[in-house]
């Protein structure tokens, strides 16, 4: 199995990211795949075998478990997951377990989906917990000498489709794209895209070994994101301009926004 076995590791497969990642793995064909998952029996890990995936069920939080799973194989593809219970510490826990298993089997090559360290690029003036978290998970990673890229991922397009779906307007007949942004680009790609640049990552380690690699597809305002949707759905989209202040979708999410667009403009330094 030694240079053959490739192993997506996530808390919840097959999410967005690491589906993606498994699928481009198996049409590439470079590495068998073992996914890993809570539940083998959800529809979306049976697709995964369908498709030539080994799909086996893990416990994040049981370093022998982790072991068996890891052993013989040439890398992973980690995914660690905040959202499962809004819990940082958590999380840099299930990373750190990872990473010390990695280290301790051999690993040549891992990918952590990473995010950079807000509280401590910030000296602690703005807290953003999912990214300090990846941030954590990332160094411990590099301080302990496990090979590894971290790939950080951009805002999913999907997101437009659920959680960022445009409101409804009151006062007239459009519609409402409701993102703390200001005037300010953001980073954005769609969840299909990350596989392919994940399995691009693992086939030249020499490059990218050691590295925080950025992905991303476009970098657009909230304005050019409400224009595309007007012209796909053919309603009138816009930006409704909301401010931090005013924005109502939660604290984590809030501090997400403040440090996209303060730290871009540089007021939080």
């Amino acid at each position: 199995l030694s240079n053959h076995l490739f192993i997506c590791l996530f808390s919840s497969l097959p999410g967005s990211q690491g589906g993606s990642v498994a699928r481009a793995i198996l049409e590439g064909k470079d590495f068998s795949v073992r996914a890993v998952t809570r539940d083998v029996t959800r529809p979306s890990a049976l697709a995964l075998k369908e498709l030539g995936a080994e799909v086996v069920k893990c416990d994040l939080n049981d370093q022998e478990s982790l072991k068996g799973i890891l052993k013989g194989a040439y890398g992973t593809f980690l995914v660690t997951n905040f959202w499962d219970d809004f819990n940082k510490e958590k999380e840099v826990k299930q990373g750190k377990m990872v990473a010390d298993a990695s280290k301790q089997l051999g690993l040549k090559h891992v990918v952590y989906s990473g995010l950079e360290n807000v509280k401590k690029l910030t000296k602690g003036k703005l807290e953003v917990k999912h990214f300090d978290g990846k941030g954590e998970v990332e160094e411990y990673f590099w301080s302990i000498g496990v090979p590894m890229t971290s790939v950080r991922i951009s805002a999913y397009f999907e997101n437009f489709l659920n959680i960022w779906k445009p409101v409804k307007a009151s006062d007239g007949d459009y519609y409402n794209l409701m993102l703390p942004m200001k005037d300010i680009p953001m980073d954005g790609i769609s969840v299909a895209d990350i596989g392919p640049a994940v399995a691009s990552i693992f086939r030249s380690p020499e490059e990218f070994l050691g590295k925080a690699v950025g992905l991303s597809a476009e970098a657009l305002t909230v304005q050019q994101y409400a224009d595309i949707l007007s012209k796909t759905l053919g309603k009138v989209v816009k930006d409704s301009k909301v401010s931090h202040g005013t924005w109502s979708h939660g604290t984590e999410v809030k501090s997400l926004f403040c440090h996209l667009t303060l730290c871009e403009i540089g007021k939080i330094f």
